[in-house]
Order: structure tokens, then sequence, then C-alpha cells
């Protein structure tokens, strides 16, 4: 029987795969939707056991491991981090992702929610279950982080039930900010919901890429993260246009004031110059 163990982690919201790829001598102009491999020789410098051991780095800053133990998994991010000085800051998302394929002539083939088992390997079994699990891992962190924006959102409306609003301009401008960073970031997603280079040519590798991202449900919690950024983008306009009435408000009274002022001045020298 042969196995092969896929860990999928996010370490940053994007990688140059290709100043990557020419420290490996890679002479490729990667797409956006390119995926770099590494394995065999171009491990030799980073691990001591390099047989049937991959990575899969993807532009939207996944990175799948194949066969590596979580010591192996931290060596070959900390090389990847000296390549590339933008990534040094990154440290890698606790969410992972796991999937496992099995191949022996005793299995049919079945696919499960943690396992892939067939009676014969094919190559594109890599490729696409990489690419499956760097999308659910990546799409993970922004659920997660979505959530925790509204969280801290629904404690401002919370504070708007009292009859209050106390957000300055700074914040919603922070908070606008991340809610343009995940509607960006699900955009970019969206290519991803097409098929790979690879199906287009080949129904069986459509069919399988098709049923994987089905079990991890891709579209449907893409969608889901959609439907709560427009939600987001609501709330920030209601609280822009709070604060935009909040300072008209400030502006009238420092006009009534001034009138005021205005009235009290003329007044005073009126009865000043009547005395006279």
């Amino acid at each position: 029987m042969q196995s092969w163990n896929f860990r999928s982690l996010v370490l940053c919201n994007e990688i140059n795969l290709n100043i990557i790829a020419a420290h490996f001598g890679i002479n490729k102009k990667f797409k956006w939707e390119d995926p770099l491999v590494l394995s065999d020789n171009r491990l030799s410098g980073i691990l001591k056991q390099i047989d049937n051991k991959y990575v899969y780095a993807y532009y939207f800053g996944a990175l799948v491991f194949i066969n590596m133990e979580y010591h192996e998994i931290q060596d070959v991010i900390k090389y990847l981090q000296d390549i590339d000085d933008s990534l040094k800051n990154n440290f890698p998302d606790d969410y992972m992702d796991t999937y496992r394929l099995e191949v022996s002539p005793e299995y049919e083939y079945a696919l499960y929610n943690d396992m892939l088992t067939a009676s014969e390997f094919n190559p594109y079994y890599l490729d696409i279950i990489s690419l499956v699990l760097a999308k659910s891992t990546s799409l993970r962190k922004i659920e997660t982080d979505i959530d925790k924006l509204l969280d801290s959102i629904e404690n401002v409306i919370n504070y708007l039930d009292t009859g209050k609003f106390n957000m300055s301009d700074k914040e919603i401008a922070k908070t606008s900010a991340k809610v343009l960073r995940f509607k960006y970031n699900t955009i970019s997603y969206l290519m991803l919901l097409d098929k790979p280079k690879a199906a287009w040519n080949n129904e069986h590798i459509e069919s399988f890429f098709s049923e994987l991202a089905s079990l991890f449900e891709i579209d449907d919690r893409y969608k889901k993260i959609t439907h709560k950024t427009e939600i987001l983008k609501d709330i920030t306009e209601v609280f822009a246009s709070l604060t935009h009435e909040k300072r008209g408000t400030k502006l009238e009274i420092m006009v009534i004031i001034l009138i005021l002022f205005e009235l009290v001045v003329a007044l005073i020298e009126l009865i000043f110059g009547f005395h006279r």
C-alpha cells in the first residue's frame, strides 16, 4: 500500500512565487493560478529525507506539505522566509487542514471526509488534493477573521442600543479597510473557484476536482463569506452615515452658538451705545 499525508496552512496573504522559483533555478514565469511545486533534489538542502515529499506553494499565501512531519514543515517555512524577506514577519495560521491518500490494488475508489482510497495512483491526485486543501484552509482563515470582525462590530451595535455612538472616523476607516480587504480576498478566490487548467482537457480530472471541491464545500463557503462581507459593508455605511450626521449636528450647534454670540455682542454694543 502507498500513502500520502497532506497538511495545508496559510502563511500570508500572498506569496511571490517567482522569487522563490528563481532561487531554486526554476526559470518559469508563474501566472496567477500556477502553483510552485518543490520535490526531490530541490528539497535536499532543506530536509534530510526527501523521498516522496512535496511542497505546493500558492500565490494566495497557502502552503501544502505532503508526507512531512511538523519539524520538517517548520524547516521549509524558515527556508522560504530566508529567500523572501517579505515573508519573515508572517507566521503560519493556527488552522491546518489535513487529508490522506491511500492506494492499494485491494481498494476501490472512494472519497471520504478525511481520506481518498484508490486501486491505482494517478499523478493528478496530488495536484488536485493540494489545490482544494489550500483553498479550504485559506477560506477558513477568511471565515475566522470575518467572524471576529462581526463580533467586534456587534459590540458597537449593542452600544448603539443605549442611544449612544462613539466610533471615531479613524475607527470607521480601519473597519472599512478590513471589509474592503475581505472583499478583495474573496474576489481573488473567485478565480480559484474555476476549474484548474488540467481539468479542461481531462474529464476524469474535472470530475475529481468537482467531487473534492464539493466535499470541502468550497463554493458554498465562498458564497457565505460574500454574504457576510456585504452585511459588513452595509453596517459600515450606516456607521459612516451616523458619523456624518453627528459631525453635521456639531457644526449646526457651533453655527447657532456663533450666531448667539454675535447677537449678544450686538446687544451689548447697543446697550452701551444707548447709555452714552
